[in-house]
């Protein structure tokens, strides 16, 4: 296959759409055969047939109107209504799928940087970004510096006009749920000559929509709450039309990280039920926050939810709702949390989250292990710390298997 391929003209069916999000979520992007199918078509192909030689020149230059799919590694009707709709979701131009949330991530950050760039990343990110961030790019000649994201003023130190090439937050962070101001932020990045890309897995794009804030580039774990049940992988990048099909998509047919259809499909099905879904888990993540906040054996709840968050009003200018994830510190360190985690029988250990099951784990073992213990204290994850993530349980039955295990601390 030529790999020098053009890219894929945009599919006619991207207009900005007049509905609502639950109606987006279940409309939005669909493609339908000439069978009229209702659900949305699985189409497992790795290449497609041209009716002639020059249709096929036609379609290698990027003359051909519409969807003009080429190999799959390049874009597949199922993909493309998988990125059209969470395009349409997100409000941005354009959306790159891949095969999962880490490829997002190295997409949206390696296709933009070379040697003898800047990057400014917040210190409080997930493991593998982190792994990226400090080790992948010093191996490329990348220079990065780390600093407390929701201090404004280490972003504006840390910044260098004209050599800064991106800022990369996450908000709320992984796991210690800090929230970071997003526009002010993207102020300091554009300021400098700079994108931000933002990992906005933690508020889904129900809650949050850092693009309106300000943000150049939005990055996604398909993975976590928009399939939602445990599935599949998957990630996708979103920007605009330009960024995505100039510098994403380019970077992702050539280094191979493609969204498989069967996934995207699976996905589409989540996005359908997102909505619900988000909300029923928010609506458990506020009761339970509540109830475990003061509790005998809880040190510490992290919620952004809460008033008693470091960054409660914050989360309430910035997000819809604060989310389904909350943060407990055990009394007892590391033998209470595992005695904690071991009592429960409902909720279980697993570090995924965003599941319509109740999962919980253990950050310093489990998604952060990797780090230093100097590294781990200074992010505040704490031989203490579990990390909850809220299902489609009753809340009172989750409720009865958190109050069982904090008896056996």
């Amino acid at each position: 296959m030529d790999r020098t391929t053009p890219p894929r003209p945009a599919a006619p069916h991207t207009a900005p759409s007049r509905h609502r999000a639950r109606t987006r979520l279940v409309h939005d992007g669909t493609r339908r055969s000439g069978f009229g199918e209702t659900s949305e078509a699985l189409f497992l192909t790795q290449g497609f047939v041209y009716p002639s030689a020059e249709a096929a020149e036609a379609r290698f230059k990027g003359e051909t109107e519409g969807d003009a799919f080429i190999y799959a590694r390049y874009g597949n009707p199922t993909v493309a209504m998988f990125e059209d709709r969470i395009a349409s979701l997100e409000g941005a131009e354009a959306a790159f799928a891949t095969a999962s949330g880490m490829a997002a991530v190295h997409a949206a950050l390696m296709s933009q940087l070379s040697v003898g760039d800047h990057i400014v990343a917040a210190r409080a990110l997930f493991g593998s970004c982190l792994y990226i961030v400090e080790t992948l790019c010093p191996r490329f000649g990348i220079e990065i510096t780390l600093v407390d994201g929701t201090d404004l003023d280490q972003w504006r130190a840390a910044v260098r006009p004209e050599h800064t090439k991106l800022c990369f937050l996450e908000t709320p962070s992984n796991p210690t749920l800090e929230i970071i101001d997003l526009a002010a932020v993207a102020e300091i990045a554009h300021d400098a000559g700079a994108r931000l890309v933002v990992d906005n897995v933690f508020a889904t794009p129900m809650f949050q929509r850092p693009l309106d804030l300000g943000a150049d580039v939005v990055v996604y774990s398909a993975t976590k709450h928009i399939d939602g049940q445990g599935r599949c992988l998957g990630g996708v990048v979103l920007g605009s039309e330009t960024f995505i099909r100039k510098t994403i998509e380019p970077f992702v047919k050539h280094t191979g990280p493609a969204l498989s259809p069967f996934n995207a499909w699976v996905l589409l099905k989540g996005l359908e039920t997102l909505a619900v879904r988000a909300h029923a888990q928010t609506d458990t993540a506020e009761r339970l926050a509540g109830w475990l906040e003061g509790r005998d054996k809880i040190e510490r709840v992290l919620y952004p939810g809460l008033a008693s968050h470091p960054q409660h009003n914050l989360a309430h200018a910035q997000m819809e709702r604060p989310g389904q994830v909350v943060a407990l510190e055990i009394a007892g360190g590391q033998p209470g949390a595992f005695r904690f985690l071991n009592g429960l029988s409902l909720i279980s250990i697993s570090n995924n989250l965003g599941d319509a099951k109740s999962l919980i784990t253990h950050p310093s073992t489990t998604t952060h292990q990797r780090l230093s213990e100097d590294a781990r204290t200074r992010l505040g994850i704490t031989p203490g710390m579990v990390r909850l993530s809220l299902g489609l349980e009753d809340a009172e039955d989750l409720v009865e298997d958190l109050d069982r295990a904090l008896a056996l601390v």
